[in-house]
């Protein structure tokens, strides 16, 4: 029998099996366990869902690796590069691969009676994964590819819409400029909105037929290929692997391939992302650091409570260790009742902000609408795990002060 485990349920429970009224200081104990769970787990969905949204975000207009022609060309006029089939083929049957798409861009300038933009047209084909941008689409909807002529239909973004007065049905003249001055007339199929202020003022997707036309390119020649992987986590080496994988390899008009990824291409963005992980890292550390003495705090009260109790424990031959023991399952008990709350609290919190977006957020801003969350089940199980063993371990050191009550001055002690 553990004797010090049957003694800890004692103290927490009564005989009927109800909890026992702990004092004001123990229930400030377990609701800074409780309060500093909840702030750690929302803390890292809302970080973890923010991290998501605005990755996807930047994959879903970039993709994440992209080959492209090797040369210092940081304009948006780009020069092509040929693909062949084949090539296509070799790089969608690497391991990790998800998928591989062929695109064209070009900058113009969009005209209406009272407007004008530049924007850049990124020209896709009927190889092109329209899965980002059906799911941001607010009217209409993308466009078919015809099997003779290109489409003359686009898919423009809602701040152009807004700011060139267009509408689902509208049309509008772009200019092109390379040789000489080129016009073409595009009717609006449908309209997306990302809230990605900086890719959304700047995009229009238009058959890539039509950019290989405007360009004088051979159906073979593209601005870039886009590579899709099936995890993110796997980026970097994935990145490595296509890299070699069209190093040293020329198209056929003896044009070298290079690929980056999209971190390379998007540095500013992911150095930023990349700041939340510290600030959770601190912010974890001082919730932890917060419950843990507020649990200490409750531990002293405990001992204080029960020094009568430790003594006549200690004159009946227990150990130190074994009354240490007691306080430590009785802690434990508190630590598991602070840490039930917090979780129910946190995923309620979770689960009504994911399905509902209660809490709004400024797009301009933040680039999303409403808060996001996002937490999966091993980072909610390792969190709690944390809590708890760190919660335990600090509470090892206080319970020393067990070891110096002298028997005969606890049983007085009144």
């Amino acid at each position: 029998m553990n004797f010090p485990f049957f003694i800890a349920k004692r103290i927490h429970f009564t005989d009927d099996g109800k909890r026992r009224v702990s004092r004001p200081a123990v229930r400030i104990a377990m609701l800074g366990i409780a309060v500093g769970l909840m702030v750690m787990m929302v803390t890292l969905a809302i970080v973890m869902g923010f991290k998501k949204e605005v990755r996807s975000k930047i994959v879903g207009f970039g993709s994440h690796i992209q080959v492209m022609r090797f040369d210092n060309n940081s304009t948006y006029e780009t020069r092509p590069i040929a693909v062949s089939d084949s090539m296509i083929a070799s790089l969608a049957h690497l391991s990790g691969i998800r998928h591989v798409q062929r695109v064209a861009s070009k900058p113009g300038i969009v005209k209406t009676e009272d407007q004008f933009q530049g924007v850049i047209f990124k020209g896709v084909g009927n190889d092109f994964d329209w899965k980002f941008f059906q799911q941001n689409m607010v009217a209409g909807t993308r466009f078919v590819e015809n099997d003779s002529l290109p489409s003359n239909q686009v898919v423009v973004s809602k701040d152009i819409a807004d700011k060139l007065h267009l509408k689902v049905g509208s049309s509008f003249i772009a200019y092109f400029l390379q040789t000489r001055l080129q016009a073409r007339k595009f009717h609006v199929a449908g309209i997306y909105s990302t809230n990605f202020g900086d890719f959304d003022k700047l995009y229009i997707l238009c058959d890539i037929r039509t950019i290989q036309q405007l360009n004088e390119w051979q159906p073979d020649e593209i601005s870039e290929l886009e590579i899709s992987i099936k995890d993110f986590n796997q980026l970097d080496a994935l990145s490595d692997t296509v890299y070699f994988h069209v190093a040293n390899r020329v198209d056929r008009n003896g044009t070298a391939y290079y690929s980056q990824s999209i971190k390379d291409l998007n540095p500013q963005l992911f150095a930023w992302l990349g700041l939340f992980d510290m600030n959770v890292w601190v912010i974890l550390i001082l919730m932890m650091a917060v419950s843990g003495f507020v649990m200490i705090s409750g531990l002293l009260i405990l001992i204080l409570e029960r020094i009568q109790m430790i003594g006549i424990l200690k004159a009946l031959g227990c150990s130190n260790w074994d009354i240490r023991k007691i306080f430590l399952y009785h802690s434990g008990f508190l630590i598991l009742k602070g840490m039930f709350w917090g979780n129910l609290l946190s995923l309620t919190f979770i689960i009504v902000q994911h399905t509902t977006g209660l809490i709004p957020l400024d797009p301009t801003n933040y680039y999303v609408s409403a808060v996001p969350v996002d937490l999966h089940l091993a980072t909610f199980l390792l969190l709690n795990l944390a809590v708890f063993v760190i919660s335990t371990i600090m509470l090892v050191g206080p319970s020393y002060l067990i070891t110096k009550i002298s028997p005969v001055s606890a049983i007085r002690y009144e």
